[in-house]
């Protein structure tokens, strides 16, 4: 048996040295047999200039052949000032964990070995999960701590530009065009732009709202983030420690105008991105802009990243005779205020966390409100169980903590989510049998995968808990199925049975488009069939077109949580920078 108070450091250390010495021997036996056989690597840039994950041992061993002799990994060695290796539990296995460093002909990285002992070999400690990722390109590193900038202060021009005129002049782009024009100013442009900043590669951000942060704050009243703060930093800036648990909307927003005065961040409001059209024999895109004022503006970018979320066209379906509704008709982006509803009744379609919110904030602004559920939707409570997910993260660093959520590949990850869609299961169950004695109908995600994956599979299908679904089982908020209804009448929505649901308004909380659809709206069919699905897995272990280079050159696709944006921002910017120093040749496959 293996001896759990051995020297973990060591066997770690010891397992880096002979995968380094493996790595270069022609005969792969060796190097095979440092991996168990159901075994996962996932690279992020490091050796493959892609994001993948590669499962099994053979696979394993021979994609590491084919990688290595161009990548030259070397140096492997347990990171300092990290977290030492320990033992944890992931996916239900016990393991080994430890944190290391690396370098590559050109690049530095840090990656994570999972460690198990191997019952078919003596228990011999053997990789069970490897991460490589690479954080900096060599001669290109971020101008952070001793590299910072600095400034005008040893050479001060006092008859020329101070620093708000050299701002200015940045923001403005009067003669000249940015390497990468980033479309949308959420947390995913915000995130791509201030990394590609301390990279020194030229961007500008546009967004089609007049204030930065809008795409937050001119979101309904009562809106607050449904996981906790210390999962939601931004890059290079983490929120003060006074900040509550869940931050409220226009906080965010206006920390997000913050930001970008902060971190010095190129950001036109007000400007809608009308579409554009890639030349392949110069390399760029001729973009149209249209600004606050009508007027347009013609760019030519190396680069354009879509950071509009994972979609930014609201999903309007077709329901028959919703037309003859003589109420107001919203979808859940033009929802505002409940206070404006004040004893009326309403009609919410839609059982997602905007349409659990709005029909909550109707209620509690005195309205009579009836939910609308079309299809089964997950529900978890906001504490504990919806916050399970994120443990990690309520100790340790946040950089140790974010290059362990990029380090478990998908199908452990999807272990780990149906373990805690259990756990959610028993600590929720008075609430969720309560809402089955109602007729709310429940599911818990594909294989009982739980909320995360419906999350990156269709971007909703879910509730957190903040106190609707107690309205629903009491029989304060009502209740009805989709199904149910015949049809829609001046007054409202008629049943089946021959009743009337009387409302004034009408809120369509029915989610968003797929992203695909505004790429095919501003770029055109041919740009859109070339891309392909955006988010989700298809086939695959990774999310389809996100973070990494697509088929279209040039263009790429950021979104996600805070969190997802910060860590995969830093890989996408990394991407940019190789492009535009020619590190990485822009023929280079993305097969």
């Amino acid at each position: 048996m293996l001896d759990r108070t051995k020297d973990i450091s060591v066997a770690a250390q010891a397992w880096l040295d002979a995968f380094e010495r493996t790595l270069n021997e022609p005969d792969r036996e060796a190097l095979q047999q440092l991996f168990v056989a159901d075994s996962f690597w996932r690279d992020v840039l490091a050796l493959s200039w892609n994001l993948q994950t590669i499962a099994g041992r053979d696979t394993i061993t021979q994609e590491l052949s084919r990688l290595v002799p161009k990548a030259s990994p070397t140096s492997f060695r347990i990171a300092p000032n990290r977290a030492p290796p320990r033992w944890v539990t992931r996916a239900g296995t016990s393991t080994i964990e430890a944190i290391f460093n690396f370098e590559s002909a050109i690049g530095r990285g840090s990656g994570i070995v999972r460690l198990i002992p191997d019952s078919t070999d003596g228990d011999r400690l053997k990789a069970w999960t490897l991460l490589t990722a690479l954080d900096e390109l060599k001669g290109f590193e971020e101008q952070l701590g001793i590299s910072r900038p600095r400034g005008q202060a040893y050479s001060r021009d006092f008859r020329g530009p101070n620093w708000l005129d050299l701002r200015n002049a940045s923001r403005d782009y009067a003669k000249r065009d940015p390497a990468v024009l980033v479309v949308g100013g959420g947390q995913a442009g915000l995130a791509i732009a201030a990394r590609l900043k301390q990279l020194q590669v030229d961007a500008l951000i546009v967004d089609r709202e007049l204030r930065i942060g809008d795409n937050w704050r001119n979101r309904y009243h009562a809106l607050t983030l449904h996981n906790q703060v210390q999962v939601n930093h931004l890059p290079y800036m983490p929120f003060p420690p006074n900040w509550p648990t869940y931050i409220p909307k226009d906080k965010l927003a206006n920390w997000f105008e913050s930001y970008v005065d902060a971190m010095e961040l190129n950001f036109w409001t007000g400007t809608e991105f009308e579409g554009g059209a890639y030349d392949e024999a110069k390399a760029c895109w001729t973009v149209t802009l249209r600004r606050a004022d009508g007027s347009m503006r013609t760019m030519h970018p190396r680069h354009v990243v879509m950071a509009t979320g994972v979609s930014g066209i609201a999903n309007i379906p077709d329901i028959p005779t919703l037309g003859n509704f003589k109420g107001t008709l919203l979808h859940s982006s033009r929802y505002e205020d409940g206070e404006n509803w004040t004893g009326k009744r309403a009609i919410v379609i839609g059982t997602g966390n905007s349409g659990h919110d709005i029909a909550q904030d109707l209620y509690s602004s005195g309205a009579e409100v009836t939910l609308v559920q079309r299809s089964p939707t997950l529900v978890t409570n906001i504490e504990p169980s919806a916050q399970l997910a994120y443990a990690t993260y309520n100790e340790g660093t946040l950089e140790d903590n974010d290059l362990i959520a990029a380090s478990m590949p998908t199908p452990l990850a999807k272990k780990t989510h149906v373990m805690l869609t259990e756990q959610s299961k028993e600590l929720d169950k008075e609430l969720l049998d309560g809402l089955s004695r109602v007729g709310f109908k429940l599911d818990f995600g594909e294989g009982g995968t739980g909320w995360q994956f419906k999350y990156l599979t269709r971007g909703g299908g879910y509730y957190f808990n903040v106190g609707c679904s107690n309205l629903i089982v009491e029989g304060k908020i009502g209740l009805r199925q989709f199904s149910d209804i015949e049809g829609f009448v001046a007054e409202g929505a008629r049943m089946k049975n021959g009743t009337t649901i009387a409302a004034d308004l009408i809120v369509l909380s029915t989610g968003y488009k797929p992203q695909e659809y505004l790429v095919r709206k501003l770029f055109g069919d041919a740009v859109a069939d070339r891309v392909g699905p955006i988010w989700g897995f298809g086939d695959g272990f990774e999310l389809r077109n996100m973070y990494a280079r697509t088929k279209q050159p040039g263009l790429w696709f950021i979104a996600g949580s805070l969190a997802q944006c910060r860590i995969n921002s830093k890989y996408l910017a990394l991407q940019i920078k190789a492009i535009e120093e020619g590190i990485w040749g822009r023929e280079v496959s993305t097969a």
